[in-house]
């Protein structure tokens, strides 16, 4: 009887314990057939040109529904900075997209020296396709010069395929580089035709919803129109007066003033003007919708994602210059085209569906005649400058010979097989040209790029300088200007320097699976992707060199 007892006692005891793991074990295996929480769409903003200071500059004029969202109601990085010596917008979008860098990406510049083929090459040049839109040569485009992935490719990866990517821009390298070699497509605008075109690198036809768009000839509409203020004069209070001398006449005016008016130009570009006015800006917004409603963007059942650039605040800002009427008043607009946009993906996509982050290529100097009202140094250097004297010393200390093969970017690019032939030492031609240069106005330094190591430089810069170096295509020396100065305009301003006012840009983020709030702790562009891809459980683009802002991350 005990035994049977104790039997039973047994019995019990096992099948009470099996049903508690079975009950147990039920959710477990319930969640696991649960899907990975991830937004649906993932929307990449980059104004090209917009330096940091925009942001609060023209914060009392913005809407709550545009930049301001982002600001108050996502993450703001404001100690936010680039992390090598190129701000230039091919470079920018490149390490924005991929948390790279170009000595690793291999965009160096819009255009460089690429040794391989002995010539200078656009940085989304591809003689191996073809324009789709159109029987002209605008689409010989692709990314291949690009030599890492993208958080597009990664998304594109991740999914076997199915999800969606897509780039759109004014500029080509403003579409292509940020969507990658996997994207869906990438369309940027012909100002031939005022169409928006595409290469056989992603497909052999537009589709249908972009010949839709291209046919509603947007662009013929806004030509034929002025550029008027959107505020009344005196209300552009964190602008300069309207026709300073150092801001650029446009084709057909002959004043810097309001209105302004579109000149056809020579050689068939007609709608090349509209690029330099706020009507860029609203083309792109319009092609932007139609690319969400015509691609289903956000209503798939992975994430999908739509690579955005808005064009026109460079064009604007290298014309006019940081303090003008023009530029205040297009970011006034653009932050209007911005609220739109968003208003549109709550519409189609869902409030708390879709996630999106802002930032930009590059920033830019104060234009020289600006910053010489406040006694502040600055000055201007032609292109052919520092390549004629470089030309120059180099015939005088070892003979004739082309010893120089290009001077592009502030860096010169020396004839390897030349030296090596003459068996002279790269040093030694940097010891002789440092010293000719140094004599020269507005240059402060030369850095060799192969010795890094033995510059005096803060620690911050020679890292800008060791980000940038790719064999294959930089140069040799970089020649350094001083703060504040240009070289090869007269009028307006430009980037490209290692300066803060360059390398000081937006970093916001908002939405899905974000934290509002903001740091002061400096970040930098390569810390982006990162982001972004942890947010989305993914793997990082392979040349990542960066780090998630782990504050932004719920």
């Amino acid at each position: 009887m005990r035994l049977y007892s104790s039997v039973l006692l047994l019995s019990l005891l096992a099948a009470t314990t099996f049903a508690q793991t079975k009950k147990a074990a039920t959710p477990v295996a319930s969640a696991s057939h649960q899907a990975l929480p991830r937004p649906k769409l993932v929307v990449g903003i980059v104004v090209d040109q917009m330096r940091y200071d925009y942001l609060y500059r023209y914060y009392n004029k913005y809407t709550t529904g545009g930049f301001r969202r982002m600001m108050d109601g996502g993450f703001n990085a404001r100690n936010n900075h680039y992390h090598y010596a190129a701000t230039y917008t091919g470079p920018g979008h490149a390490a924005i997209y991929t948390g790279s860098a170009p000595a690793l990406n291999g965009i160096v510049g819009n255009d460089f020296y690429e040794r391989n083929i002995g010539r200078l090459m656009y940085c989304a040049e591809d003689t191996t396709v073809n324009t789709v839109g159109n029987t002209g040569t605008a689409g010989k485009m692709s990314p291949r010069n690009l030599l890492v992935t993208t958080i597009g490719d990664q998304l594109k990866l991740a999914t076997d395929g199915r999800a969606k990517v897509v780039g759109i821009a004014l500029k080509d390298r403003g579409a292509i580089l940020p969507a990658g070699h996997a994207a869906n497509g990438a369309y940027w605008f012909d100002s031939k035709d005022g169409n928006f075109i595409s290469s056989t690198f992603y497909q052999n036809e537009l589709p249908k919803w972009v010949q839709d768009f291209n046919a509603r000839k947007l662009p013929e509409q806004f030509i034929s129109q002025k550029w008027e203020p959107t505020l009344a004069m005196n209300q552009y209070t964190e602008s300069t007066p309207d026709d300073e001398p150092y801001e650029t006449v446009l084709a057909g005016e002959t004043k810097s003033i309001f209105p302004h008016t579109f000149a056809i130009q020579a050689g068939g570009s007609k709608y090349e003007p509209l690029r330099t006015s706020p009507y860029g800006d609203q083309i792109t917004k319009e092609f932007a919708l139609a690319a969400i409603k015509g691609e289903q963007l956000g209503q798939h059942d992975v994430t999908d994602m739509l690579c955005l650039s808005f064009s026109s605040p460079d064009y604007i800002g290298h014309a006019f210059g940081t303090h003008a009427i023009e530029t205040e008043d297009n970011y006034i607009r653009l932050d209007r085209q911005l609220a739109d946009i968003f208003a549109q993906l709550d519409a189609t996509v869902g409030k708390g569906q879709w996630l999106a982050f802002l930032s930009a290529d590059h920033g830019v100097v104060d234009a020289p005649g600006f910053l010489q009202q406040y006694r502040i140094p600055s000055g201007v250097k032609s292109y052919g400058e520092v390549g004629d004297v470089v030309k120059a010393a180099l015939e005088k200390a070892y003979g004739p010979g082309q010893w120089m093969l290009s001077y592009f970017n502030q860096q010169v690019y020396l004839n390897h097989a030349l030296l090596t032939e003459k068996k002279i030492a790269i040093q030694d031609v940097y010891e002789y040209l440092k010293s000719t240069l140094l004599k020269q106005r507005g240059i402060v330094n030369v850095i060799n790029l192969h010795n890094l190591g033995a510059e005096a430089l803060p620690l911050l810069q020679e890292n800008l300088f060791r980000n940038v170096f790719h064999p294959n295509r930089s140069g040799d020396f970089y020649v350094m200007q001083p703060p504040g100065w240009l070289e090869g305009r007269t009028k307006g301003t430009t980037h490209g320097t290692t300066y803060t006012y360059d390398t000081h840009v937006p970093f916001l983020i908002y939405g899905w699976g974000v934290k509002p709030g903001q740091t002061f702790r400096r970040t930098h562009i390569h810390d982006i992707a990162p982001t972004v891809t942890a947010l989305l459980s993914i793997l990082e683009p392979s040349g990542c060199i960066g780090n998630p802002v782990e504050e932004a991350i719920k």
